[in-house]
């Protein structure tokens, strides 16, 4: 279909009004990028008043570079930085330029509302993950655990709306911070610190328990060659007791570390609590000079943070 044909078709399906949006799916590159640009943003300046949110998005799918530029444009413009931001970031990752989107964020964030600052952290943390930039992926996380005990995650909400596979949801503060907390033990699994990434498993699975954190779990005790424990814990996901527990990725695993576990015995006390002992304690001082950062705030502590604390003051044992 030539570029003047298929504006014909739109502009004609517009009079008759049979115009569906399944014709985007249909149109030439070309078109698409005359009618972006002609939008400035996501309405179409012929048709006053009249929205075209997927035109940007079949763009994105047939073209990337190119929707990439056009967010450029919009960020420039000052049009919808917020999405426009955190898409063209989106993209960046998957056309594997996350140092760029990285850069971007840096740069450009200062331009976007506040009540985007969150989400906007959820997507650096992605792209340091993807690009291997651990310390600061983890520091970025701490910050966002220092949020959730001042009461500023949410904007100060109880619960969020998000978004997955088209379907809306709500996000509680607790499943928020086991979700940080989470992505905080992987990193240190990164880092190889099985120790401080089984403490932070552990408080996540107190907040929101799911078979994919208890199979992290499971590995770093594991690597502690604490095998009776990591058994338990695995046999808790193959027992259908976790949320997720269904979910075949996660069954596999826990099965395949079961089998890693059979040839295994299990070392003394001695030999595996001495090379982590410092670990742990050094972990646990961390956590703790990170509440006492936030103790000015204690009037504001969320009751999350007292459910983990017994846990915490176990360990300093």
């Amino acid at each position: 279909m030539s570029f003047t044909r298929s504006l014909l078709v739109i502009v004609l399906m517009f009079e008759l009004s049979t115009f569906s949006f399944k014709v985007i799916d249909f149109l030439p590159v070309t078109v698409l990028r005359f009618l972006c640009k002609s939008s400035k943003g996501r309405s179409f300046r012929f048709f006053p008043g009249i929205q075209f949110p997927g035109i940007h998005y079949s763009l994105v799918e047939k073209d990337p570079e190119a929707a990439i530029v056009l967010f450029w444009k919009a960020i420039n413009a000052g049009d919808r930085v917020d999405s426009a931001l955190k898409d063209m970031a989106v993209v960046m990752k998957q056309q594997d330029r996350a140092e760029e989107a990285i850069e971007a964020i840096k740069s450009f964030r200062d331009r976007c509302s506040k009540q985007a600052q969150e989400s906007l952290d959820n997507v650096l943390i992605d792209l340091y993950k993807k690009c291997g930039r651990i310390d600061e992926q983890i520091e970025l996380l701490k910050q966002k655990l220092r949020m959730v005990y001042k009461g500023e995650a949410f904007n100060g909400k109880p619960t969020k709306t998000a978004r997955s596979h088209g379907k809306k949801f709500q996000v509680s503060i607790k499943q928020e911070t086991s979700r940080i907390l989470g992505n905080l033990g992987w990193a240190y699994m990164q880092q190889t610190n099985y120790v401080a990434a089984e403490v932070v498993y552990q408080k996540a699975q107190l907040m929101d328990p799911d078979a994919n954190k208890a199979c992290n779990l499971g590995l770093c005790l594991i690597k502690q060659a604490r095998y009776d424990e990591a058994q338990s814990v695995l046999e808790d996901v193959l027992q259908g007791k976790l949320s997720g527990s269904d979910d075949y990725k996660s069954r596999n695993r826990a099965e395949e570390l079961l089998q890693e576990l059979e040839p295994r015995q299990p070392t003394s006390l001695s030999a595996t609590t001495t090379s982590g002992l410092d670990l742990e304690e050094a972990f646990v001082e961390g956590l703790d000079q990170l509440m006492n950062e936030l103790t000015p705030f204690r009037s504001r502590r969320l009751p999350i943070f007292e459910e983990i604390s017994p846990f915490r003051d176990q360990l300093a044992c």
